[in-house]
């Protein structure tokens, strides 16, 4: 991008920011649950701004149309009213020229299109703002659809990325809220993610993985990727033919009632994310298809996060304890995955987490108002407003659970989702109990305890001859020496401002007594200008120590309320 070219870009960026600057976006993260519940959001929210907002959002391009596929998954940065129109947000865009699109097949697959395929539709089934698809026939008459990226994508993402980092910068050093939701971090996260998605090599995988894993169930269904039709820019996978999950006939749904076809798809999704450690972030009614045979089709995995071993047992254990109502367990896990800001609330997290967890509890018999989804995504909202700022994980697992809950609410509207993911939860806790008292996993403690047996004498005639020779030292980290020097420095400097006062007043009274003739109020020039600047640096000194012993006094009342 030219300079012209980018100063525009950042003109264009920053108009939109300046636009809805107090629009409410980072406002409104209302403590009270229950009042949350009930507000009436259209006294608060002007009517029309965030269809406006979304619409705004969409004209800046694909980024920015990330960046609100992105914000929808972050209820402790948007308030529900924009939650909910960013959810409706659409990624349909203008196709590219075909030209541009068969140059890049050519291009990627260094071959004719003529050659590759028997056949190739120009008109493009859907047209997204990363990629578009086309339906296509191999020449041995497999039929396939070709998900081909938009021609120059990777680069305006690279640009509009660079722009916002640079803003993410200055808003974090000079906002308080840039602090609270590290936006900095954020925009990382989301160049890793972007970066994910546009790599379709990486998409490819995901559908060999998804469908390794779910071959125990045998209602779902995973397209394969085309061995050799396949690169970063182009992904040619098998073409599935079926109906979306929302458009079902009410009369196929008496007929064939599909119970236990939502039952399995929730039940496989709980495995991949606490089992197997892939979340599929999107997984909306628009990426499952019903098939002919009934299957569940799932595709459109460019969106999969991983998880670590120990973020998927926090994770279980957190839901878990949610669901038997269990607000310690929940606050305690919460607070260790998160990130606790210097005005972080815990006496106040601590009570709305109670209240949260109660009032999830409380629903028993009416899911759909208070689900699962909803429940994470809550407590990540509740941490963020009391200075915790929540992983991201835990606000894709949400966004994730809610997607799920559309889709098996459309396939089977009386499925109890509850009790189902309590159910598969326990099981899954079970197995995994079962699975560490594995041979493998035992023979490794055995060895595990053999080397502590080996070594345990060696350190402890290690740590009694230290102690006999007298060099034994104890070392404390967890000071934050910039901090603590920053408060050293206070210190010092209040204490020079006492002695100069100190040798003002006392030099006052020294020069009364001389025999000056320029007097003022009865006193030398010298003594009244002594006078006067111990005045001025003594009130000073006590306005700024009463300042600041306000701010610690209300420091403690935030952490004990």
């Amino acid at each position: 991008m030219s300079d012209y070219g980018s100063l525009s870009r950042y003109a264009q960026i920053g108009a939109f920011l300046l636009r809805y600057r107090k629009a409410g976006l980072f406002d409104g993260l209302d403590l009270d649950v229950q009042e949350s519940t009930l507000a009436d959001q259209a006294d608060q929210v002007p009517v029309g701004q965030p269809e406006q907002f979304v619409n705004d959002l969409e004209a800046l391009g694909p980024t920015f149309i990330k960046i609100g596929q992105a914000l929808s998954t972050r209820p402790d940065m948007v308030p529900p009213a924009y939650m909910s129109a960013l959810e409706r947000m659409q990624d349909d865009v203008t196709p590219a020229p075909v030209a541009a699109v068969r140059a890049v097949i050519e291009e990627e697959l260094d071959a004719r299109i003529t050659t590759l395929f028997s056949s190739f539709d120009d008109e493009p089934l859907a047209a997204g703002s990363m990629a578009q698809v086309h339906a296509a026939t191999l020449r041995d008459g497999r039929a396939v659809v070709v998900k081909v990226q938009r021609p120059h994508i990777a680069q305006t993402l690279r640009e509009d990325l660079a722009i916002l980092d640079k803003l993410a910068g200055a808003a974090e050093r000079m906002t308080e809220m840039g602090r609270r939701y590290g936006f900095v971090d954020w925009v990382s996260e989301l160049r890793h993610s972007l970066a994910n998605e546009i790599d379709f090599e990486l998409e490819a995988d995901n559908l060999r993985r998804f469908a390794a894993n779910l071959e125990c169930y045998p209602r779902l269904y995973v397209p394969q990727p085309v061995e050799g039709f396949t690169t970063t820019r182009v992904l040619t996978m098998d073409r599935v033919r079926g109906v979306k999950v929302t458009h079902i006939p009410a009369v196929r749904r008496i007929e064939q009632p599909m119970g236990a076809e939502a039952a399995e798809l929730m039940r496989a999704y709980l495995d991949q994310v606490f089992v197997h450690g892939l979340v599929h972030a999107d997984p909306h009614p628009g990426n499952v298809l019903l098939m002919d045979d009934r299957r569940l089709a799932l595709f459109d995995l460019g969106m999969v996060a991983r998880l670590t071993p120990r973020t998927r047992r926090n994770l279980l254990k957190l839901l878990l304890g949610a669901i038997g109502g269990n607000a310690d367990q929940v606050g305690e896990i919460s607070e260790a995955m998160g990130t606790q800001l210097e005005d972080f609330q815990h006496g106040t997290y601590r009570r709305q987490l109670d209240q949260l967890v109660s009032s999830y509890v409380g629903f028993q018999g009416a899911r759909r108002g208070f689900s699962e989804g909803r429940l994470v995504l809550e407590l990540a909202r509740i941490g963020a407003a009391c200075g915790l700022r929540p992983p991201p994980e835990m606000s894709i697992l949400g966004k994730t659970l809610l997607n799920l809950e559309a889709v098996t609410d459309a396939l089977d509207p009386n499925l109890d989702v509850r009790a189902l993911v309590e159910q598969h939860l326990q099981q899954v806790l079970r197995q995994q109990a079962i699975s560490s008292m594995s041979p493998a996993n035992l023979a490794s403690e055995w060895l595990d305890m053999q080397e502590l047996a080996r070594h345990t004498p060696q350190h402890m005639a290690a740590i009694l001859r230290t102690l006999a020779e007298n060099r034994l030292r104890v070392r404390i980290d967890g000071l934050e020496e910039s901090r603590m020097m920053e408060s050293m420095q206070k210190i010092a400097n209040r204490v020079a401002s006492g002695i100069i006062i100190a040798a003002l007043v006392v030099g006052a009274a020294l020069v009364k007594g001389t025999a000056d003739s320029g007097r003022w109020f009865g006193l030398p020039y010298l003594a009244v200008i002594f006078l006067a600047v111990a005045v001025v640096l003594g009130g000073s000194l006590l306005l700024n120590a009463l300042r600041r012993d306000s701010k610690v006094e209300r420091a403690a009342d935030r952490e004990t309320g």
